[in-house]
């Protein structure tokens, strides 16, 4: 009676045990019935791909009402990007018998990860939110105290959550802890990483950003559109639906479209100044080089079958060949690692917050390679490198007391006049 009695629950356990486990599978048995992984073997792939072609539209339609309104909207909307990619990540490891006996252990989480959030864009909007309140008197020593403090705020918010964590360890449950806690701060690398590439690209000019993120899409969606119609070649086994058809297609496609898409961007000033403040007006500013306008004639044979003589090119359009060269080829490998790591966890999506594509992190994976490569790239080929104006600013402003900012002033004034004088 003992054995029966105790083996009640823990049937039950297992019960509930393998249910949760097979509704994270990936369902092998419909694909095997419509024929196999391939798209054009499955039945029910119209209905998928009206699905999905609902949700890319209403996408891609707030995805340009956001860029329409500017620098600071886009930021916004990669910050709730990245609080969905973590819950998604969060949800992947935890059990619920486990935090039943923990509480207030999924808040440690979100701790560490807000405590992230608030370093990494103090870093990258510090000289921009001291360019916004320099006029206000108040405002301005308020930000220059934070951002003087910022690192070590941000320091101390942390130990207080590594104290936090270390105080709540319970026995029998170190490893289910020491896993979270280790797999929190890799959430931590990897959404941080490649975002701070991503808001340090729309600053630069809103052009660095949208021609990389536009690259991807246009890839993602030329991929399934070739593998839907002429897919008949596997590509990689970690991604049985991927064929070598949409992945060529996509790519001569994505190649295309970056030096079509960059010639239309690059004549349009609000999408290629840096914005220098948090403001959200408009922008004007010098172009520069890289998009003015390059008259090529074009040769006598071209010009018997087209009626053009002449094109103008802009330059940047040479270097948008890059990244679409790197969107089309190298930066789906962030969509076969997600495919690997879904697989080993048993699951066919991060998440289910959109139809038909999964969770938030399935439709980032390539974008996150994508936005490093897009950041590297300007500053490795387009940017000056050299010391700013607005760098020695932000060091005077935020170090140098009012006192110190005005011997700087008086000395540089002086040096100034001898100079002028001598010359």
């Amino acid at each position: 009676m003992q054995k029966e009695n105790n083996s009640a629950p823990q049937s039950a356990a297992t019960v509930r045990n393998r249910h949760r486990k097979r509704s994270n599978e990936v369902n092998s048995e419909p694909s095997k019935a419509n024929g196999g992984d391939l798209l054009v073997n499955d039945n029910n792939k119209y209905k998928s791909m009206w699905i999905r072609t609902y949700s890319t539209v209403w996408m891609i339609g707030g995805f340009a009402l956001i860029v329409y309104m500017g620098h600071l909207y886009i930021t916004a909307m990669v910050v709730v990007i990245q609080i969905y990619m973590a819950k998604e990540l969060f949800n992947l490891l935890r059990k619920a018998h486990e935090d039943r006996h923990l509480p207030g252990f999924r808040l440690l989480n979100w701790h560490f990860f807000f405590t992230a959030m608030v370093f990494v864009y103090g870093r990258l909007l510090s000289q921009p939110l001291v360019n916004t309140v320099t006029s206000d008197k108040f405002w301005y020593q308020l930000v220059s105290s934070l951002v003087k403090y910022h690192m070590a705020i941000c320091y101390f918010s942390y130990i207080a959550g590594f104290m936090w964590f270390i105080l709540t360890l319970k026995k029998k449950m170190y490893k289910y802890q020491f896993g979270q806690y280790a797999w929190t701060h890799m959430i931590l690398i990897v959404v941080f990483a490649q975002s701070s590439f991503t808001v340090a690209n729309i600053f630069e000019g809103i052009f660095w950003f949208l021609l990389p993120a536009s690259l991807i899409v246009i890839n993602d969606i030329f991929a399934y559109i070739f593998g839907f119609f002429f897919g008949r070649t596997p590509l990689i086994k970690l991604s049985p639906k991927k064929t070598w058809e949409g992945f060529i297609g996509a790519s001569v496609t994505t190649i295309i479209s970056a030096f079509l898409l960059a010639n239309i961007m690059g004549r349009f000033q609000w999408l290629t100044c840096p914005r220098k403040d948090l403001s959200t007006g408009w922008l004007q500013c010098d172009p520069g080089p890289l998009f003015k306008p390059e008259i090529h004639t074009l040769p006598g044979w071209i010009s018997q079958w087209f009626p053009w003589k002449e094109i103008s090119v802009l330059p940047v359009q040479w270097h948008a060949l890059c990244l679409g060269l790197f969107a089309s080829i190298i930066a789906p490998f962030g969509g076969f690692f997600a495919s690997g790591f879904k697989r080993a966890f048993k699951i066919k999506d991060f998440g289910d917050s959109i139809p038909g594509h999964g969770g938030i992190t399935d439709r980032m994976d390539c974008q996150m390679v994508m936005a490093v490569f897009a950041y590297i790239y300007h500053q490795s080929f387009i940017s000056r490198g050299s010391i700013s104006i607005e760098m020695i600013l932000e060091l005077i402003l935020t170090n140098l007391t009012l006192e110190e900012q005005q011997t700087l002033f008086t000395k540089l004034g002086q040096i100034l006049q001898e100079r002028l004088g001598h010359s």
